[in-house]
């Protein structure tokens, strides 16, 4: 029977309301992992599983310092022989997030699932129960492993690159935009729709050797970012385009002392040329701007007038919170823009 390490963040699935009708005003957070787990019936059987409480939060209070101990602790994991996967219980506002962050700097190989629910464990009909469920399985898969960071929610399988929240509410509140779901839970079982990629997946391969950054050596794992030394990511702001723009919250972006800046533009990328001007002035002061879209899905194809020679760069088919997390990892090497876009160049 594979061995399943739970650690549990807090969320919905950990929240409580005072009426079991009541699916919006909860305390998220509340319960403890080992609670949780005795609630869902059957769990045992799918796995040897043992669990422990990294945190208990409401997930849009998650914090730099939490990723980074997340990410460190599931490295530690996943490198003793005792650990077959890693299911981690997530609230879902801010879950696509620490997926792509994780996936970015776990090594790939043993399967590492988070889920959650949308609506809290007091809830008629609550899903994270199942979901907690499904998790365990698809962890306990071996068609998880090599797949990269993996999100499972309401009997779908998702990959953490093009993962996102789509609905404020709905228990299907989980979609892949781009690339589609990788595969589905099926009478139990994790179904894969697409054989595994042989070696690393491609969309992990950047850095994928000893950093080229600006002659800096650094030991790695093959197609992660490494943490190591890392008490604080860079400060990167999302800005959000809009009509009538005035250029003004890009100077507050750089008063405040940014390193980088996302900004979500419209349509197939496209910024104001107000707020287009000071993304300019911002990169030539040596300030790293990726532009991304708010449409939702779609590729950033085109940015401000003057192409790629203006020192922008396209966010592909990253999503401005995805992007915010690759360009903050981006800064831990450099702030070279052309190192920078050929990141973002593969996704």
């Amino acid at each position: 029977m594979k061995k399943i390490r739970i650690i549990a963040t807090g969320g919905t699935i950990a929240g409580t309301a005072d009426s079991a009708a009541d699916t919006s005003d909860y305390q998220a957070g509340s319960l403890g992992i080992e609670e949780i787990i005795q609630s869902v019936p059957g769990i045992s059987s799918c796995a040897e599983l043992s669990a422990e409480q990294l945190c208990n939060i409401d997930s849009r209070d998650m914090t730099e310092n939490l990723l980074l101990r997340l990410s460190k602790r599931v490295i530690a994991l996943i490198g003793q022989e005792g650990t077959d996967g890693i299911v981690i219980t997530h609230g879902t506002d801010t879950m696509e997030e620490t997926a792509f962050f994780l996936h970015l700097t776990v090594p790939a190989g043993k399967p590492v699932v988070l889920t959650g629910s949308m609506r809290p464990a007091t809830a008629l009909s609550a899903d994270g129960p199942m979901n907690l469920l499904n998790a365990v399985r698809t962890a306990a898969s071996p068609d998880a492993a090599g797949r990269g960071v993996l999100i499972t929610m309401n009997d779908s399988i998702e990959g953490a690159v093009d993962a996102t929240k789509k609905n404020t509410t709905s228990l299907d509140a989980f979609c892949s935009p781009n690339r589609g779901s990788l595969g589905m839970i099926r009478d139990g079982v994790p179904v894969f729709f697409a054989e595994r990629s042989s070696g690393i997946p491609d969309d992990r391969q950047l850095m994928r050797t000893e950093t080229e950054c600006e002659g800096k050596k650094r030991k790695r794992d093959p197609g992660m970012f490494s943490l190591e030394g890392i008490k604080k990511l860079p400060t990167v702001y999302i800005l959000y385009g809009n009509t009538c723009a005035d250029g003004a919250m890009v100077r507050a972006a750089v008063r405040a002392g940014a390193e980088g800046i996302v900004y979500a533009g419209t349509g197939n990328g496209s910024v104001h040329q107000e707020d287009e001007r000071e993304l300019l002035r911002a990169a030539e002061s040596g300030i790293p701007v990726v532009v991304s879209s708010r449409t939702g899905s779609g590729p950033v194809t085109a940015h401000v007038r003057g192409g790629s020679q203006s020192g922008i760069i396209s966010s592909g088919f990253l999503n401005p919170q995805k992007a915010r997390i690759l360009l903050q990892l981006c800064l831990t090497e450099t702030k070279n823009p052309e190192i920078i876009g050929r990141v973002f160049s593969r996704y």
